[in-house]
């Protein structure tokens, strides 16, 4: 499939070196805004919605990794860019480690947050079920049954603000371009060739995220020659905003950001 002329944005130091940002599915590049703060203090930040996603357009489905890695490799393309450390999160993650198993001289270092690698029975089921959801009653019906998976009781209760805002950009999602990532995870393969990965990797896992535990996100790190392994406390799927602050000092180190 040809890929996809995906809407992206630049935003942090001109001069500084590029960090891509990759969303997860039912999510937009707006996700990212509680990090860009932190983030556009060292790097020049490049965002985008994936196909399908936000202001992005939508192919007919299915996708494959292959089609979505591809669309973003375009993007760094269109900005410029040869290399850039890349960041993303559950879609966004596993994205971001086909990029740097296919295109290891295009990235830097790799932060893959709140992912699998695999995909195993019961994962291949709940996409199946998610895809029944959205026949039956649309995005929002898939909504009402992810946002419980995506942020804690707490978090939704102290900061309905964050709830929000990932409602609006999840309803902005298509039922086509849902319809064709949930095709990609359920062919995802990438466990069996981590053990190739020649770029820098850091794991971040959510304490108590279901849908991908700390465990399969350690088996991920075991399997990748000399990466990284962190876990952010109390933190649920989505989890650069259910845990903004913990996440952000998960990654200080790894991407050589100023704590100030």
């Amino acid at each position: 499939m040809t890929s996809q002329k995906l809407h992206s944005t630049v935003s942090g130091r001109e001069d500084g070196p590029a960090l891509l940002l990759l969303n997860s599915l039912g999510a937009t590049q707006a996700m990212w805004e509680p990090q860009l703060p932190l983030l556009e203090s060292q790097y020049r930040v490049i965002r985008c919605d994936t196909r399908g996603h936000g202001q992005s357009p939508t192919p007919a489905a299915p996708y494959s990794f292959d089609d979505i890695v591809g669309d973003v490799l375009a993007v760094l393309d269109s900005h410029g860019a040869e290399t850039a450390s890349v960041m993303g999160l559950s879609l966004g993650g596993m994205t971001a480690l086909g990029l740097g198993l296919k295109a290891p001289g295009r990235v830097d270092r790799l932060v893959c947050c709140a992912a699998r690698a695999d995909a195993p029975p019961p994962f291949i089921q709940n996409w199946h079920n998610r895809l029944a959801m959205l026949e039956e009653g649309g995005i929002e019906a898939v909504w009402n049954g992810t946002v419980g998976m995506w942020l804690g009781e707490d978090s939704r209760s102290a900061h309905p603000e964050r709830e929000a805002t990932l409602r609006e950009g999840f309803l902005k999602t298509t039922a086509e371009g849902y319809r064709g990532c949930a095709h990609a995870l359920m062919g995802l393969d990438y466990l069996r060739h981590l053990g190739d990965m020649a770029v820098r990797t850091l794991f971040v896992a959510g304490a108590d995220d279901m849908a991908a535990p700390p465990e399969a996100m350690l088996a991920m790190a075991q399997a990748c020659p000399g990466s990284e392994y962190a876990v952010v406390p109390g933190a649920r799927h989505i989890v650069n905003i259910d845990r903004p602050r913990e996440f952000n000092l998960a990654i200080l180190g790894f991407l050589n950001l100023d704590a100030d």
